[in-house]
């Protein structure tokens, strides 16, 4: 066998077998943690997580924002205001930033709400 087919192969393993010693161990340790505070008689709610629905604003506000940013530098390249490069990945970022903010504001207002 070649070595140029054995190298991807043992890489590929290695890959896979580190992702699921990762997920292996974060699965048992988390077991372990909610077993010992129902041994104490705590409750577990610490690990409750927040709701979807704010979970899916987070990611829709990052991905409007991505998009707005790819448009504006887009419009910043064309013009000649900014080099190509420096136009989209800084139009990228700060787009994405204020989505993530604004949704970051959403949540905190409703929270103020409940």
């Amino acid at each position: 066998m070649d070595v140029e087919i054995i190298i991807p192969i043992v890489a590929m393993l290695t890959t896979f077998g580190s992702i699921f010693g990762i997920l292996y161990v974060a699965i048992t340790t988390r077991n372990k943690e909610r077993l010992a505070l129902i041994e104490k008689g705590m409750d577990a709610k610490i690990f409750e997580t927040k709701p979807k629905r704010v979970i899916v604003l987070k990611w829709a506000l990052l991905f409007i924002g991505c998009g707005l940013g790819v448009f504006f530098g887009a419009l910043l390249s064309n013009i000649g205001f900014q080099p190509v490069e420096a136009a989209y990945f800084g139009m990228i970022l700060i787009f994405g930033g204020i989505g993530l903010l604004t949704a970051h504001l959403l949540e905190k207002k409703e929270e103020e709400k409940k």
